[in-house]
């Protein structure tokens, strides 16, 4: 094709398949409308010219990416590779036979080392023009990835066929226009027409095909009847998507377009646009789902009551399950989710439904006792959140949890394939909704409560200098949750078709003691959770050890060694990895070698034999395909934002982006320099020319690690400014030095605009579950089998996924700014900022002073 004719391609492209019909003059002239006379000849010469019959072989041996192996077509003998053979077979179905514009298509597939060569010299010529601001610009673009709505695509009841044919329009009021066809099917049609059409959505038209009259007795005074469903303007031409109307049926059209359809769709080519976004979504939905570190709660209203009804599980977020079950085993998750909690998400209807609540468990007697609080909670008296973070922050069992709760409707769980019934009767057998059994089970759902861990390291430090009396520990007996109240009555599903990768921590509350650097002085504590294989120990000392931290650790289990005959469990010997500022906290790992062989071989068979209690559930459901419909609803509601990633060389870079419903603050940051329908997230791999910057030397601990990896992000966000490395100046915390400086950032930042923290959390992902997804697959495959490799292609490549959870509220909580403080950044302007900063600098020198005077003591039972 010449230089000329090269940005008419598009129009030579949809000319192809009519350049063989007796109305090829008329589609020409309402497609090149708006050519010029003299480009429009050319544009048809061209046509008819990759129409003529051609008799060449073709032989891409050496010359294409890809294993070429012999293909013979009426006789004759070519040499292609796979990719060249799916484009050769288009075209002929394009052409109807083999022409010269089949030759020149399979010469011009996307892997021919001459193209390639090409594009690399323009490149070249390009970078030379201007090397610097080209390179930055395409390292830029990587980072803008779309979006992707799980489980949200369109359903098809009847297949669509591209197809261009000319037509004419005509509305009630006598009103006409000429236009040409894009696809068309037994229940609908998209045309597109000029810039200046004058019709209205909903209105009835009435439409001739013009195109169709020497094939099909078309009624001359009667068009058929659509219903105008939406105009989607682009590039100066209004497509116009129609349905038809019933109220006005036409049997001899139907009969003859159902005909139409099926004798010419493998020449036309089936539209499948929707189901490449159907096996995109679903893609994405199974990196996603299995590794999410929120645990989804579903929530039934029955008398205004709200009751968690069942717990989705899966391999990362049932460490949340693990922590709150007692000795027993006993599911205590009604602890966290108490009905006056539900409620206050529930009513707050005007703003976000979120909360934060604090927890600590402690350990009396081998029983397990639950404290927690929301912050709301705490507010209602200011001794109560001193007391209740400066306390409960020095026990290992500290943790902090988001809490959101959206709204939701039992019929998202029914996820139909994208393609219709009439393809064949598996189709239709996977297209049948739900079983009015499982239905009934899910009637009564109405809210979605997510559970998020979002403790941090730095956090649980920064809540240490919360400072307090010791007498006034009596008031946290109002956060403890009475032993005596019935276990939540919550049913843990367990997420199906997860491949088993990352390994969650087991819970092991038990009376521990530990010697340090082979002293003789014993000192006594509780351990809280042991990681995969025993590898890691997490321990909380009754009081604080005066020594040194360096080196190891002796740990004896004095409980399990009663039960464990044949093992010696008073002698395990650990190194310490970690450890607090008060030096009761401590992260220990097992000895290398020989030392730590011990624990390791007990911790192991400990797991082993226990995997039936560990396991959330049995693999049996109660009710057949409720772990699914489960599944599929959370998918639809998800609350924060996610984006998945594959390697390319050694980097990992980002591919989709599952945009959340309620995290607005993350949604405005990632779409404001971004186009519609894409997030930027060049902010997030801003330290990517570090030495170790987190998200590609994260990803690459959590495969070492078999753990979900986290830090905090901080950033400072100013809207008003257009470039973007400008707007947002992004920090994870623990680059900072001390409290004081990440202070100073929040402050800073809500003088330029607004403060945001980010709870940054990595996984790994498993391999895509292809019983899913091979049904669509294989009907791409059918009749594009490029697009159907392209696509797997793409799915085994997703190698990890980043799940942000905003936490900006919880951060200023933290930092000890005040409830004024907080809903003030929500919309944060610098003119209010002053006030702010005046306010936060003198609250900061009192806390400073008040910290530098007092003393701090602990009391080791909070039962009594």
């Amino acid at each position: 094709m010449s230089q000329d004719l090269k940005q008419y391609a598009d129009i030579i492209e949809q000319l192809k398949p009519m350049v063989n019909e007796p109305e090829f003059n008329q589609v020409l002239l309402q497609t090149a409308a708006d050519v010029p006379k003299e480009k429009r000849f050319l544009i048809k010469m061209e046509v008819k010219r990759l129409a003529k019959p051609c008799m060449r072989t073709i032989d891409l041996r050496g010359h294409v990416d890809g294993k070429c192996k012999k293909y013979v077509h009426e006789g004759r003998s070519h040499y292609m590779d796979d990719l060249a053979v799916d484009k050769f077979e288009e075209q002929i179905r394009v052409f109807g036979r083999y022409t010269y514009g089949v030759y020149e298509a399979v010469q011009n597939t996307e892997n021919n080392f001459r193209l390639m060569r090409e594009k690399e010299l323009a490149q070249e010529r390009a970078h030379k023009e201007n090397p610097t601001a080209k390179k930055r610009s395409a390292v830029l673009e990587q980072f803008k990835v779309p979006t992707v709505n799980l489980l949200d695509y369109r359903q098809r009841n009847t297949e669509r066929m591209n197809f261009a044919v000319a037509v004419e329009v005509f509305n009630n009021a006598g009103q006409a226009m000429r236009g040409l066809s894009v696809d068309i099917s037994l229940e609908g049609l998209q045309i597109k027409l000029a810039k200046d059409a004058f019709f209205k959505t909903g209105e009835t038209l009435f439409i001739f095909f013009r195109g169709l009259e020497s094939e099909f007795a078309m009624d001359k005074k009667n068009g058929i009847a659509y219903k105008l469903v939406k105009i989607i303007t682009k590039n100066d031409v209004n497509y116009l998507a129609l349905q038809r109307d019933k109220d006005r049926p036409s049997p001899a059209f139907d009969k003859f377009l159902e005909s139409f359809i099926h004798g010419n769709k493998r020449r036309y080519k089936v539209n499948m646009s929707n189901t490449i976004e159907a096996i995109t979504s679903k893609t994405c939905e199974q990196h996603f789902s299995p590794r999410s570190p929120t645990l989804p709660v579903y929530i039934d209203v029955i008398n205004k009551t709200l009751v968690p009804r069942f717990a989705m599980v899966n391999e990362v977020n049932r460490e949340t399950v693990q922590y709150w079950q007692d000795e027993e085993e006993n599911c205590r998750l009604n602890f966290l989710l108490t009905q006056e909690r539900l409620m206050r998400l529930l009513n707050k209807s005007d703003e976000v439904r979120e909360i934060f609540v604090f927890s600590f468990t402690h350990l009396h007697s081998d029983k397990v006792y639950f404290y927690s609080a929301s912050f709301e909670e705490l507010l209602q008296k200011d001794i109560l959140l001193k007391v209740f973070l400066g306390f409960g922050s020095k026990k290992a069992s500290w943790r902090v949890f988001k809490i959101t709760l959206t709204d939701m409707v039992p019929e998202q769980a029914h996820i139909p394939l994208s393609i219709p019934d009439s393809v064949g009767s598996k189709v239709k057998k996977l297209n049948t909704p739900p079983s009015a059994r499982l239905m009934s089970k899910l009637k009564n759902l109405r809210y979605l409560a997510h559970v998020t861990d979002v403790t941090s390291v730095t956090g649980q430090e920064t809540y240490n200098e919360f400072t307090f009396n010791r007498e006034n520990l009596s008031h946290l007996r109002v956060f403890g949750h009475p032993r005596n109240r019935a276990p939540s009555n919550i049913h843990l599903v367990r997420f199906k078709y997860e491949e088993q990768r990352i390994e969650s921590r087991y819970q092991l509350r038990t009376q521990i003691e530990a010697r340090f650097n082979n002293e003789d002085a014993v000192h006594k504590g509780v351990s809280e959770d042991i990681s995969v294989h025993g590898l890691g120990l997490r321990v909380e000392l009754n009081k604080e050890y005066k020594g040194s931290l360096e080196g190891r650790i002796e740990v004896a289990f004095p409980r399990l060694q009663e039960i464990a005959n044949a093992f010696d469990v008073m002698h395990l010997q650990y190194e310490i990895i970690y450890h607090n500022v008060e030096k009761n906290i401590l992260h220990l790992k097992t000895m290398p070698g020989e030392e730590g062989k011990s624990a390791r071989a007990f911790f192991e068979e400990l797991i082993k034999k226990n995997k039936a209690n560990l396991k959330v559930d049995n693999d049996e459901e109660e009710v057949p395909g409720i772990g699914q419909a489960l599944r599929c609803i959370n998918a639809r509601n998800a609350t924060s934002l996610s984006f998945l990633m594959s390697k390319e060389g050694v980097r990992y870079t980002p591919q989709a982006c599952i945009v959340g419903k309620q995290d607005e603050r993350i949604t405005t940051l990632t779409t404001q320099y971004a186009e519609q329908g894409k997030v930027n997230l060049e902010f997030l791999f801003r330290d990517r020319k570090q030495d170790s910057p987190f998200v590609q030397s994260g990803i690459k601990a959590v495969k070492l690690e078999n753990m979900p990896l986290r830090q905090e992000l901080f950033i400072s966000f100013d809207a008003s400014q257009k470039e973007p490395r400008m707007a947002i100046i992004p920090r994870y915390s623990d680059k900072f030095e001390s409290n004081e400086q990440r202070r100073a950032f929040i402050r800073e930042a809500m003088v330029r605009g607004q403060f945001i923290a980010i709870h940054v959390m990595l996984t790994t992902t498993g391999k895509p579950d292809m019983s899913m997804l091979q049904t669509e697959i294989n009907y791409v495959t059918m009749y594009a089998m490029h697009r159907a490799r392209e696509l797997e292609k793409k799915m085994w490549s997703i190698a990890a996924c980043s799940h942000l959870v905003d936490v900006t509220d919880e951060v200023l909580i933290r930092y000890g700014f005040t409830m004024e403080d907080i809903t003030a950044n929500k919309t944060l302007k610098s003119a209010v900022a002053q006030n702010v900063v005046s306010r936060m600098a003198k609250t900061h020198h009192l806390c400073a002073t008040r910290l530098a005077h007092s003393t701090f003591s602990r009391t080791s039972v909070l039962t009594s």
